[in-house]
Formats: structure tokens, sequence, C-alpha cells
């Protein structure tokens, strides 16, 4: 049983690196792309494509896992994936790379939802912390290695090469998981609500546009900022009457009758509020204000995931002990110290106090995160527990395009105050800043720029500081007594 597991265990972690290093490696190769394909005005939508398609899916996909199993679906995504990689690789113009990074991010949806359900499926609740912190610590590596591989391949080879490099991978994992994970699946009749799962669909992707969009292809205030949310609350509306008559709804009533459920899934999607500050704007921070390298901006960056793994696999020693609820109020305070902690460093900001500020936020979102999902994972049973795991990751992907475009306001308008109060003769629009700092100025005009963006920063900081509290806030009122599921049997033959 361990070695079968550990097999299972590997195919999980090649199937989430695909996943992981899809978000981070064509960031390097976009002058490449946009060189070959055209359409640099079009060229975010490779990401937000990809980020839309994923977070809609990942709760149909959850609930689809527990009714036809987790390797079932897992596979299915792996293939989706997979088909979108190769057509992306073929790629004509940017509108097809934008259409078949779409179809990527429908797999992706799928390897969210499922990797971590059957991680909760396999292990015990004390395992979980240490498998948690394996799976967490990809996300590190790929926020290393993606954009690192991506500008290499680009480079050397084509940035083609950035997709079909995941066939292989992909197919290796596909192999595993049939060979090595032989689950058991209830046999039934179920009846998908496709009308609530398109409506959900739907409006979900209404909500990212939204998110993603307003306050940069249209204003706030405009028909499209007004017009969406009106859409998104109305099919709302709907969509809570159809639930309540399906006979299996893809978001059952008893998920949200759950306060602890509730409250975790909104204080998960405060951190991922939080996490996007920093994987946001840090970069661009620390290369502006302070004349840091690329490379080096990177690699401070990554530093966060130093903390993060170790913190998540010492966090099963916690909860044992403390219970989940606890051991996720020590992670939250952890965040809460570290970004307030960013604001109190005097600029010019010495790298080791950022260095070492990022692995502190890494410690607190280890405690915080792997303790909040396991806990979810370990109220339900196993036929729960595909809805109850997607829907506190969705809630996490949500936080993160909620904090891209939250973040991106704050920053915008904070440099835009800032230029229109600037000496008379230093007369420079927002989104010429970054381009001016790399040519040759005068010093003073530098000065100038590179405070601004710091002042800039400090606002993000001092956001990301109130959503730690808000996240702080939602994990303290969750109820105190909450005990694992009776069953925490393995689904391995």
């Amino acid at each position: 049983m361990p070695l079968k597991r550990n097999w299972i265990l590997a195919s999980l972690m090649l199937t989430m690196m695909l996943a992981a290093m899809d978000t981070t490696i064509v960031s390097t190769a976009i002058p490449q792309i946009v060189s070959d394909l055209g359409g640099f005005s079009k060229f975010s939508w490779v990401f937000s494509i990809y980020l839309l398609a994923q977070t809609v899916t990942i709760p149909i996909y959850g609930k689809l896992a527990d009714i036809f199993g987790r390797k079932k679906i897992l596979i299915t995504g792996i293939c989706i994936f997979l088909a979108g990689s190769a057509s992306s690789a073929f790629s004509w113009n940017i509108y097809s790379l934008i259409a078949f990074r779409g179809i990527q991010g429908l797999g992706a949806g799928s390897i969210m939802a499922t990797v971590n359900t059957i991680a909760g499926d396999i292990y015990s609740v004390k395992e979980r912390a240490k498998i948690q912190g394996w799976l967490s610590s990809i996300w590190g590596v790929s926020a290393i290695a993606g954009p690192a591989l991506g500008g290499a391949l680009a480079e050397y080879i084509s940035w083609r090469w950035i997709f079909l490099i995941n066939i292989p991978i992909g197919i290796i994992a596909m192999i595993f998981l049939i060979i090595f994970f032989n689950e058991i699946v209830i046999s039934k009749h179920p009846v998908i609500d496709f009308k609530g799962a398109s409506l959900i669909l739907a409006a979900l992707a209404l909500l990212i546009i939204y998110v993603m969009e307003s306050g940069q292809s249209w204003p706030w205030i405009s028909i499209p900022g007004i017009g969406i949310p009106s859409i998104i609350i109305t099919l709302g509306i709907v969509i809570y009457f159809i639930e309540r008559k399906a006979i299996d709804p893809i978001l059952p009533p008893w998920l949200w009758k759950n306060k602890t459920f509730t409250l975790t899934t909104l204080a998960m999607t405060g951190m991922g509020v939080v996490m996007m500050g920093p994987d946001t704007f840090l970069p661009t921070f620390t290369q502006s204000s302070l004349g840091i390298g690329i490379i080096a901006s990177g690699f401070i960056l990554a530093s966060m995931s130093v903390g993060w793994p170790f913190a998540s696999a010492y966090s099963g020693n916690l909860y044992l002990k403390i219970g989940f609820r606890n051991t996720s109020i020590i992670g939250a305070v952890i965040i809460i110290i570290s970004c307030a902690a960013f604001l109190m460093i005097p600029w010019p900001q010495p790298v080791w106090l950022i260095v070492a500020d990022q692995v502190l936020l890494g410690v607190g979102f280890g405690l915080f995160s792997t303790p909040s999902l396991v806990g979810v994972q370990s109220m339900v049973e196993w036929e729960r527990r595909g809805v109850a795991t997607g829907a506190v990751i969705f809630g996490r992907n949500l936080g993160q395009s909620l904090g891209a475009a939250i973040f991106g306001a704050i920053f915008n308008f904070s440099l835009s105050h800032q230029l229109s109060n600037s000496p008379m003769d230093i007369r420079v629009k927002p989104t010429e800043v970054l381009q001016i700092l790399n040519t040759n100025i005068n010093p003073g005009t530098r000065l100038f720029l590179e405070k601004t963006i710091n002042s800039a920063t400090m606002h993000i900081y001092t956001g990301l500081t109130f959503f730690a509290v808000l996240t702080f806030l939602f994990i303290y009122i969750v109820p105190k007594v909450n005990k694992p599921a009776n069953n925490e049997n393995t689904s391995v033959a």
C-alpha cells in the first residue's frame, strides 16, 4: 500500500505541475509569441482566459468527481489539458492561441478540483499536512522554474515547445494513475444538474471577467461596469431557486448550511486576495524602486515558497494537538504580521528584510491553508468530499482574481494621484513610468519616480493588511468544535 500511494502521489505532483507551470511559463515568452503571432493589445487574454476557464469549472468538476469518481474526472481533465496544450503549440494567430489556452484552462479546472481531493481520500488526517506541503511546494518550484524554462525554450528552441513539453509529463502522470490508483466508486444512477451547472458557469464567468477587466477595458462607472453586476445578481437569484428544486444540485444546500464550511471558504477567498499582492507587484517594486535585476526579483518573490511547504508539513502535528481552527488562526496572525511588517521597513528596503518578510508570509500561508482545507475534507464523507474540496479551492482562486483587480486599481490610482502632484518639470503618464525608469533620465526625476513606485506599493500592502485582518476574522468566528468524519478510510484497493 505505501509503495502504491507513493506512485499515486508522484502522478498527483506531476499533474499539479502541469496546472501550476502553465500559469508562469508563458510570461517570459510573450515577446516572442507576440512577435510571431501579432496581437500585442490582446496578449493579456493569454493569461486571463486560462485563469477564467480554470476557476469557473472547479466547483463543477468537484461535483462530477463525487458522482463518477476522482480517477475518471482527473484523467478526463488531463486529456483536455493536453489537447489544449498541443493546439496552443500550433496556434496561427493570437486569437487561436487565446481559444486554445481556454481549452487548457478547462482541463486545469479538473486538476485543481481533484488532485487535493484524491490526496484527502488516500491519506489520513495526520498524513495530509505533509502531503499538502509537497503539493504546495509544486507552486513554489513553478514560480522559479516556470519563467526560466519558458524563456530558455523560447530563446533556444521555439516558444511552441512551452506547450509541447506538457504532453510527455501528462502522459506519464496518466499512466501512473491508470496502473496504481484503483478507486472504489459506489454504483449509482446520477441525475446531473445541467441547467444549474450552465447558469453557475455563466455567472462565475461574468464575475471573473468583471473583476479582471473593470477599470481597464471599461470604467467602473459605465454601462458594462453597472450592467454586468446586474446580470450576475439576476443569475444568482435564478440559480438559488433552481438549485433549491434540483434533485442533485451542483451546489447542494448542505454546503452553505454548514457554518464551518462557509466561513472557511470565505477565509480562503481572503487568503487568495492577499496572495496576489506580492505575486503581482513585488517584482515590479523591487526592479523599479530598488533597481534589482529581473532574475533576483524572481528569487525574492519565490522566497515565499521556502516557508510555505515547511509550515504546511509541520501544521499536521499542530492541528492534531490544538485543532484545525486554532492552527489556521495562528497562520492568519502570521500573515497579518508579515503584511504589516513590510509597511515598517524604511525605503530603500534592504533585500534581506524583504526576503525574510516573504518567508514569514509563506509560513503564514502554510499554517493557514493546509489546516483549513484538511479540516473541511475531514468533516464530510467520501461522496461529498469532491464538492467540498472543489468549493474551497474555488474560493481561493476567486480571491486571486479579485486580488489582481483590487490591487491593480489601488496601484494605478496611487500612481495617477502622485504623478498629478509631481513637480512642474516632471510630466509622466502612469503607463510610462516603468519604461522611463529603464532609460537614462536625470537623478531627480529617477528619485521621484522610484519613490512614487514605493509609495504605491505601500498602499498595496496597506490593502493586504486589511484583507489579512478580514481573513483572520472569518476563520476566528468558525465554530470551535469541528470533529472529523468517522470514515477516514482510503479509496485505494
